[in-house]
């Protein structure tokens, strides 16, 4: 139980680094006039393009994507267009608020709207990459970053990247129904791990972490767990030296780890549409024995590599991106987050907290109410297909009301707080704060 405690913390702080990232994204983009420019020369032609087709000749395009009856992305409704916007502000709202990236209700919202898993992750991935592409940050993490950790890392990623892609590609063209079952059992699975233990985590009190022995301190392995002390003393060459700036000659561990390790991270990117951070962080401190820092710095460089290389390079040249979607998700993205992180100086921190329990459950719920329809329609379970259209309704509505609420509750801090967020010199109490 410990070990998954652990493994859950290590997670909840890949997801805050995740967001972080995000955040500067986002700064980045609007502090710049000329990034600005390029979104809208990008948006325009999406709305003109909408306008043109509207619902009577989009329903006359010809199927694209292998038959499968989905349009192409280039071609669709303004609707649609505005609906991404919405679901980008929530995802914005909860990363820039919870300090947790929110692209883990992103496929699940489009996917709820009726768009095809593997339309939905390869959407997610392309979102992800533009936001890294316009707004990335890296000049000022580069102290954070090891090239030899970071190169060999990638090595296994642009693998795991390949694997992934291939993976839903292959089950969409076996049956799309395959696909979306596959993908909606992976955001069951992972979901479910992560707000279980949040939820654990807001009704436990944390007790203090233990002292440092001075063993571990002078042999420059304070904080690593034996698992980490295991994997740097294997000598398989080549070995990489990492975190000289940490302990007196740096830390060293074999390439074998690094790569398996990539690989893990870049087929999760891949088959859930996600940059992977969640993942990255505990396996780098917790597993390798990386310090936070570094771990931050090559997490920010992967996901630009990982996300650009699965987004374009698994989904992008087979058309399985919806180009209106992810432009909608991240505008809507740049203005959720500025906000979302603007009402963490009036929240406390343990509201921070029950509100990512809440948010993960919310996608949970949804994914596990949508998945046994999709089993009934592969005859994997037997269940009617009103009954099964019903647990899918009721995990959709439950979904969007939880995330609705969430948006609104935001909101409504935001603007009754809004003389504080200007830094006024009156200093509000606790409970003059409206939450």
């Amino acid at each position: 139980m410990n070990f998954f405690k652990q493994l859950n913390q290590f997670m909840l702080m890949g997801a805050r680094a995740h967001a972080q990232w995000e955040l500067d994204c986002s700064n980045t983009i609007l502090h710049d006039r000329k990034r600005l420019a390029i979104l809208c020369l990008l948006i325009v032609p999406i709305l003109v393009v909408g306008v043109a087709f509207a619902d009577e000749v989009v329903g006359q395009l010809p199927g694209m994507l292998g038959g499968k009856t989905a349009y192409a992305p280039a071609f669709y409704t303004p609707t649609i267009f505005f609906a991404s916007i919405g679901v980008g502000i929530v995802a914005g709202l909860i990363t820039g608020c919870i300090g947790a990236g929110g692209g883990f209700i992103i496929a699940p919202a489009l996917m709820s709207a009726g768009v095809k898993g593997i339309l939905a992750v390869g959407t997610d991935l392309f979102h992800i990459f533009a936001k890294a592409i316009m707004g990335s940050v890296l000049h000022r993490k580069l102290g954070n970053i090891s090239v030899g950790l970071a190169g060999v890392f990638l090595v296994g990623s642009i693998g795991g990247a390949t694997l992934g892609g291939w993976v839903n590609r292959t089950l969409y063209e076996m049956n799309p129904v395959l696909s979306d079952a596959f993908i909606t059992t992976i955001y069951v699975l992972m979901l479910g791990f992560l707000c279980s233990y949040a939820l654990m985590d807001f009704f436990r009190s944390r007790k203090p972490a233990p002292a440092q022995k001075a063993s571990d301190v002078a042999a420059g392995t304070a904080g690593m767990t034996n698992i980490a002390r295991k994997l740097q003393s294997v000598n398989l060459p080549p070995m990489i030296t990492f975190d000289e700036g940490v302990t007196p000659g740096g830390r060293k561990i074999s390439w074998l780890f690094l790569v398996i390790s990539g690989f893990v991270v870049g087929m999760a990117a891949a088959i859930m549409g996600v940059g992977g951070g969640f993942l990255t962080f505990p396996i780098f401190v917790y597993t390798l024995g990386v310090s936070s820092a570094t771990t931050v710095g090559t997490d920010i460089f992967q996901i630009i590599f990982t996300a650009g290389y699965a987004g374009l390079g698994q989904y992008a040249v087979y058309g399985f991106i919806f180009y209106t979607l992810a432009m909608g998700m991240l505008l809507g993205s740049l203005v959720g987050i500025q906000i979302g992180s603007l009402i963490t100086k009036v929240v406390s921190g343990s509201t921070i907290c029950g509100l990512y329990a809440v948010a993960t459950s919310a996608g949970f719920v949804n994914r596990a109410f949508a998945l046994p329809s999709k089993l009934a329609s592969m005859d994997v379970i037997s269940m009617s297909a009103a009954t099964g259209k019903m647990l899918e309704t009721v995990g959709t509505w439950i979904f969007f009301a939880v995330l609705g609420s969430f948006a609104v509750w935001v909101f409504y801090i935001f603007f009754t707080n809004i003389s504080v967020l200007k830094g006024e010199e009156h200093v509000y109490t606790a409970k003059e704060v409206k939450v």
